[in-house]
């Protein structure tokens, strides 16, 4: 089954959407990858989850991706008395270390990171932003606020702080433990939350050593600020615009998207956008028109991917969430000026033979109109490479390893195929074109374009283009 988009969609399973039925249908529905919520899920249902996904991918014959996405740490003031409680904007309201039940006057913050690094001028969300104080004296035992705007405050609600940098890092021991379970599940990638300095993915990327990629979700002041150092340490990113919206100002949003969308695609990493996509559809059946413009948008920035939330997680109507999000990307990818806006936002390649030898098999293939740029990877770099050019014709990806075929499900406009390795420069040609017919990317006498390293199996070593004829023999 080949996509007729670029674009890749992820969807995140939930109650909705859970049973080995229902993934195979938000498979046929237009889902790429699926995301398991930590925050959510337990490690045994996590691996039935993965089973379940595994059997879905063995019954479409199609390589599936799984990221698995860390809770983080999450951070909520204690319990009141009361419940809640009503306060008024220029109160003076507290939050300290003292455990007993919260007042209208103050409320025990169980966190002694956030009262030893806040300081007098800070700002503390409460509850989504719902609730806005700010700090006018910290002594590292309690913060004295004002309260700016809000109404009220109740239980357990969190604390976003967006002034603050916190010595804390992005893994929590739930985190780790989560970490541990899914990595020895198998799981493709991992999605770090609360990212707020590049030292954050060091951890997880010591711990995971190579077994899943590690995924940055930017929904951290802190985190934009270090965006580049970020990237660099990363091998995809998140635009995480749920928190990324409580802790800047909302209208700052869009622009942060495009400027973390355009940095990823430079670098040559995935970039997946999400949040409230198509959150109408939750309740029901159809989207707004303005969602169907946010994912318009998304697509015609060049993400790799779009993703789903509680849409596919919790809803009422999961399958027709992806479907109608495949209908928006499939019809902006046909729309007459998207060619003009991806070609327009494409960087200069790196100074190395492998990216000018992508560039190269782009341009050639536009050039000559061919039906296909073929690419053999073991790693994963060969692939990344030939997407980070966002060509107008597909991407093959051929790789021995089912691994790579997975995680490169996540990457724009690249159809993966899992194939023995070639055993000569004869038979790689051969394989190519033989593998272009079968999945429906060329016909006899068509014409494609073969990228690989030589010597076959030395990661990373693209160094070889190849234009070949689709023969009648290629079957």
């Amino acid at each position: 089954m080949r996509r007729s988009r670029k674009v890749k969609i992820l969807a995140t399973i939930g109650p909705a959407s859970s049973s080995e039925e229902m993934l195979k249908k938000l498979f046929e529905a237009g889902a790429d990858v699926f995301r398991i919520n930590m925050s959510h899920t337990d490690h045994e249902l996590m691996r039935t989850l993965v089973g379940r996904i595994r059997a879905v991918e063995e019954a479409v014959g199609r390589p599936i991706g799984i990221l698995a996405d860390l809770q983080g740490p999450k951070l909520r003031v204690g319990k009141f008395a009361n419940v809640k409680e009503a306060l008024t904007a220029g109160q003076t309201f507290t939050l300290d270390d003292n455990p007993e039940p919260g007042t209208s006057k103050r409320v025990y913050l169980p966190h002694p990171e956030i009262l030893s690094s806040v300081e007098a001028g800070h700002r503390l969300l409460i509850d989504d932003g719902k609730l806005e104080l700010k700090a006018v004296k910290a002594d590292g035992k309690s913060i004295t606020c004002t309260v700016v705007a809000g109404s009220g405050i109740s239980d357990k609600k969190g604390v976003s702080l967006p002034d603050t940098d916190l010595p804390v890092g992005a893994l929590t021991e739930k985190d780790r433990a989560d970490l541990d379970a899914v990595l020895a599940a198998g799981v493709d990638w991992v999605a770090l939350s609360f990212v707020q300095r590049p030292e954050d993915l060091a951890e997880a990327r010591k711990i995971a050593r190579g077994r899943a990629l590690i995924m940055a979700k930017i929904e951290k002041p802190q985190a934009v600020a270090r965006l580049a150092e970020i990237i660099e340490l990363s091998d995809a990113l998140m635009v995480a615009r749920g928190d990324l919206g409580v802790e800047m100002p909302l209208e700052a949003v869009p622009g942060i998207q495009k400027q973390i969308t355009r940095a990823a695609r430079r670098a040559g990493k995935p970039v997946v956008v999400a949040t409230q996509m198509l959150e109408s559809m939750i309740t029901a059946p159809v989207p707004t028109r303005a969602e169907v413009s946010d994912v318009s948008i998304a697509v015609f920035e060049g993400a790799d991917a779009i993703m789903l939330s509680a849409e596919s997680a919790a809803g009422a109507y999961p399958v027709e969430a992806v479907a109608m999000m495949n209908r928006i990307a499939a019809k902006v990818e046909t729309d007459p000026t998207y060619a003009g806006i991806i070609n327009a936002q494409r960087s200069e390649p790196e100074a190395t033979g492998a990216d000018a030898i992508s560039l190269a098999a782009r341009e050639i293939a536009e050039t000559l109109k061919l039906s296909a740029i073929i690419t053999y990877t073991a790693s994963g770099t060969t692939g990344l490479r030939a997407a980070r050019e966002r060509p107008q014709v597909p991407i093959i990806a051929l790789s021995p390893i089912l691994n790579t075929a997975r995680r490169l499900s996540l990457l724009w406009g690249t159809h993966c195929v899992v194939s023995p390795d070639a055993t000569d420069l004869d038979d790689m040609v051969d394989r190519a074109c033989r593998i272009a017919l079968e999945e429906g990317f060329g016909k006899v006498g068509d014409r494609v374009i073969i990228t690989a390293g030589v010597p076959l199996r030395t990661p990373g070593s693209t160094n070889m283009l190849r234009i070949a004829y689709v023969g009648s023999d290629a079957h």
